[in-house]
């Protein structure tokens, strides 16, 4: 009898094993990622949890190849999985979904054509039915809103519009716009354009039942926003500056007003530097948790720490020794305040200590943690990693349970790479941390082109989260490594800031280390080294291009080389003069950090493609324009490539496509003419 079972036992093995086998020789074979993936990758936004933490609502974003755009449409996922549906279609977008306070209703923000023009609010029946258009603001711009927690009533950011809305049905040639008149010290932004002298961000109340709006401070020509109603609804909480001229500090407060018009504002903090972000109430409505930065003269290098304040002013520091940036605070209904950490080339949710020095990592994996929402004891995240782009995903007890899977089926067609970290030691004896992708068909001893891919910020970090720039040079059978160097987020406030003043030279060191780190591993060809970045990474480019022959190629995007050049002409005019001085106080330094353009003649050698938008406020492509002059003044091979009407952030699907396209070219023409090194024998 048992010879007989165990004979049974081998026939239903071997027939498992045969089906097994046959399986997987009729299974797609996975393919290299490609350009065309682009339109097809699918942005899952922010979660939002409704009331009683049942349902996540959330944003979809994909490509419109014919309309050369991306669309965004709201979505929405039962708790448990077991639900999903799209809410709104067609060619507008939906952005900002909201459900009403007792999760009936959900609101949104749409340009989609109503009786009011422009992006108001729309709000739907969550049970089905069209959406119906909540209001109707003609003056100005909604940039936010949130429901007050009886539901009557709707705090609305309104910003001024720089020219008003043609007259319905007004068929006639517009009129000239109007010339921009500028009294302002900082006047010029980013999207934002020349700021005029009414361009502050204001709250208004907007009662639901008689479509009317009240401003809700006395306050006059200061921005206020990140505004939070508190969970009784008798006051709001929000971010705002009492310095006498806004414009000359970057000294932000929280500020706490009664929840009807025309109130005055009380200043809760007194911290010379920022305090604000996402404001969350305590379940008591008795305190209100934020985040503290360093004072207004090194704030472009502050890794955020925890705060709280009491409604008397009184103010405490959880975590207070955890020494990475934190943001986005989250009370959960027992008094639980906890936080998203950057850290380390990870994003994750931290429960803080209120009157301790530690904070609890509540999700262990590698990966990075966009945006999150919890409510009625359930957390929702949008979760990334090397592998798999964003979606929606439970937290519960340290694990994630996926609730999304809008790009689960290209992904699956698609053969991609992990990535892994490195670290190593520059030649100050400083630990360095990065990222290194490989291609997928790698070989052991057969070394490879390397692009250097440097993040901008420079108070930013590289993270494990899903990087189609690393899929795709990988599947062309580059390397791509990632460093973040010092002046990063991640590694604590005195890593970040000990470039302050002083660009160009411990970063360079740190990204040089790490190349020959990637050499000495035997994966990157010493013959076929190539560099780019895109913001302070394409700066970063010139910096290191200038200082080392040793790359092949240079890809230089939105950058600058010369911030003599640059005073008045991008954002950044407290930063100049906070940290580097007003030039004519400290002319020395503005020349000795203009090196890679003052000294092209003696350190520029490398071919280098220069791109830019020429709507980009952030770093105009000015700084794109001097180099690529330089450049072709000396004889050395460039480009430049300027794409119309774009911001620092690209928008338009075409452009970022062709962007990729001409980077892989650009990189390809110097090194297939390189001849490899040779492979090592180990």
């Amino acid at each position: 009898m048992f010879r007989q079972s165990l004979k049974l036992l081998l026939t239903v093995a071997l027939i498992f094993l045969a089906s097994t086998l046959a399986f997987a020789a009729d299974a797609p074979a996975r393919r290299a990622i490609t350009l065309d993936d682009l339109a097809r990758l699918v942005r899952v936004g922010a979660p939002v949890l409704s009331p009683d933490g049942e349902w996540v609502l959330y944003t979809v974003s994909q490509v419109d190849v014919k309309e050369d755009k991306s669309i965004t449409h709201l979505w929405m996922v039962k708790w448990d999985g077991s639900v999903r549906l799209q809410l709104t279609f067609g060619k507008e977008s939906a952005s900002l979904p909201r459900f009403s306070p007792d999760g009936r209703y959900i609101s949104f923000l749409s340009s989609r054509p109503g009786p009011a023009k422009g992006a108001q609010v729309w709000v739907m029946d969550r049970r089905g039915g069209e959406a119906e258009q909540l209001t109707a603001i003609t003056d100005q711009d909604i940039e936010g809103y949130e429901w007050s927690p009886d539901a009557k009533r709707l705090l609305l950011t309104l910003h001024p519009k720089a020219e008003p809305d043609a007259p319905e049905g007004k068929t006639e040639k517009p009129a000239a716009p109007k010339p921009i008149v500028i009294d302002r010290y900082h006047f010029k932004q980013d999207i934002e354009g020349y700021l005029r002298n009414d361009a502050f961000s204001a709250l208004y109340l907007y009662d639901i039942a008689t479509k009317k709006s009240e401003k809700l401070t006395t306050a006059k020509n200061v921005n206020e926003e990140d505004a939070a109603w508190s969970p009784a609804g008798a006051w709001i909480a929000f971010v705002s500056s009492a310095e006498p001229d806004p414009d000359r500090s970057n000294n932000t407060d929280v500020f706490v007003v009664p929840s009807k018009a025309a109130s005055a504002p009380h200043k809760l903090t007194t911290w010379p530097g920022h305090d604000g972000g996402h404001l969350a109430w305590s379940p008591d409505s008795k305190s209100i948790a934020y985040t503290q930065g360093l004072t207004a003269d090194t704030e472009e290098y502050e890794q955020a720490k925890p705060a709280v304040v009491t409604l008397d002013g009184k103010v405490t520091y959880p975590a207070a020794t955890f020494d990475r940036s934190m943001h986005e605070p989250q009370f959960s209904p027992d008094g639980t305040l906890s936080y998203l950490v950057t850290d380390d080339r990870s994003e994750y949710p931290a429960a803080v200590e209120l009157a301790g020095n530690s904070a609890k990592r509540l999700l262990a994996q590698p990966g990075k943690v966009f945006s999150w929402d919890s409510k009625h004891g359930h957390i929702a995240v949008q979760y990334s990693n090397d592998t798999s782009p964003a979606e929606i995903y439970a937290l519960e007890n340290g694990a994630l349970r996926k609730l999304t899977t809008h790009n689960d089926a290209l992904i699956a067609e698609l053969n991609l790479v992990p990535t892994e970290d490195i670290s190593f030691t520059d030649k100050d004896g400083v630990e360095v941390h990065g990222l290194l992708t490989r291609p997928a068909d790698f070989k052991a001893g057969q070394p490879v082109p390397l692009f250097l891919y440097i993040h901008g910020g420079p108070n930013g970090e590289d993270e494990h989260s899903f990087d189609f720039l690393r899929q795709w040079l990988a599947a062309h059978g580059y390397a791509e490594l990632n460093v973040n160097y010092r002046g990063s987020s991640g590694r604590g406030q005195d890593f970040a800031k000990s470039i302050f003043a002083d660009w160009g030279n411990k970063e360079v060191q740190d990204l040089l280390a790490a190349v020959d780190k990637v050499v000495a591993m035997g994966v990157a060809d010493p013959a076929r080294l190539t560099i780019g970045g895109w913001s302070y990474g394409g700066i970063l480019t010139d910096y290191t291009t200038a200082s080392d022959n040793r790359f092949k190629a240079a890809i230089s995007g939105a950058g600058n080389a010369s911030p003599l050049s640059f005073y008045g002409s991008d954002q950044y005019i407290l930063q100049y003069e906070f940290e580097l001085g007003a030039p004519w106080k400290n002319p020395r330094l503005y020349q000795k950090l203009s090196y890679p353009l003052l000294e092209a003649d003696k350190r520029m050698h490398t071919p280098t493609l220069y791109m830019g938008g020429t709507a980009d406020f952030n770093v105009p492509i000015e700084g794109g324009e001097q180099m690529y002059q330089a450049l072709k003044s000396l004889g050395i091979p460039t480009e430049l490539v300027v794409y119309p009407d774009q911001f620092h952030g690209f928008t338009r699907p075409s452009y970022i496509r062709d962007r990729y396209e001409r980077w892989l070219a650009w990189l390809e023409k110097y090194t297939k003419s390189a001849t490899p090194a040779p492979a090592s024998k180990k």
